[in-house]
């Protein structure tokens, strides 16, 4: 099977096409392509399939076999790939996820595709919806405890759930111990993505996510919006912010209307032909 690697700031992805919709078994082959020592290496799978409701369907496949409804960097990148490789001609297009049908907009520079312009839906704060378990008609600025310790969170879905955790500085020791003690927290029944979150004044945010079924990982699509969400929503920020991660930035807006808009790179590494059998 041919494939393509691909990253949006660092969140790769391998990009494999099953446009005749063929029996294969996805988190088996995201277990083997996905690890970095004997695969192609990636966060997950981006998936190929054609749509009844939109322009292509784009499943994505997390490292650890796990289905995701969404994935920012991976739309990004998938908008990309379907452009570049004549099988969706538009400019604009419809995909079809797990969350919905979202709209990347492909931005050009010198005739190449330099961006991609995604709208991301509305963010959702209902526990039920996100979901979290509580009694509380949103999880805002709520108190969690792990290991004896309290952390102030905010959780809400952005196509996948979020939690977010503002901090003093990045700790990466600190994200890969508390990260998947958050997401798998007995609170959150079908898990949560964590964003550790520095704000650096009200234009500019820095973030570290630990991804619900990858780890940790150098950007975050959803997990950008959730982040600039949050932190507009408690008067950290302006609403429309830059996200830093550790190999580039995302541009976020979240509209008056409830829109949420992601702006950023992707970029093609390299193409090959693997052996699934």
């Amino acid at each position: 099977m041919k494939f393509t690697k691909m990253t949006g700031l660092g969140n790769d992805f391998i990009v494999l096409e099953n446009l005749e919709n063929k029996e294969l078994e996805y988190d088996v082959l995201a277990r083997k392509l996905c690890d970095r020592h004997f695969g192609i290496g990636g966060d997950g799978l981006l998936i190929v399939e054609p749509s009844g409701i939109a322009d292509i369907k784009m499943r994505i496949i997390n490292s650890d076999g796990s289905e995701a409804e969404m994935c920012g960097n991976g739309a990004r990148c998938f908008a990309k790939y379907v452009y570049e490789n004549g099988i969706v001609s538009k400019g604009k297009m419809s995909v079809e996820t797990l969350s919905g049908i979202v709209m990347p907009e492909l931005i050009f520079e010198n005739d190449n595709v330099d961006k991609v312009r995604v709208h991301m839906g509305n963010p959702i704060f209902r526990p039920d919806l996100i979901p979290v378990k509580t009694d509380k008609n949103q999880f805002i600025e709520e108190t969690i405890k792990i290991d004896g310790r309290a952390y102030t969170v905010t959780s809400l879905l952005i196509g996948v759930p979020h939690t977010v955790i503002f901090v003093d500085s990045i700790d990466e020791n600190m994200i890969v111990n508390v990260g998947p003690l958050i997401e798998k927290l007995h609170i959150f029944p079908r898990g949560t993505n964590v964003d550790f979150v520095k704000v650096e004044d009200k234009n500019n945010i820095t973030v570290r996510t630990w991804e619900r079924g990858a780890g940790l990982t150098l950007a975050c699509g959803t997990g950008a919006c959730a982040s600039a969400v949050a932190s507009a929503l408690t008067d950290r920020t302006k609403r429309d912010v830059y996200v830093h991660f550790k190999r580039g930035d995302l541009y976020i807006e979240w509209t008056s209307d409830n829109n949420i808009y992601l702006t950023g790179k992707a970029e093609k590494v390299f193409t090959g032909d693997i052996d699934i059998v």
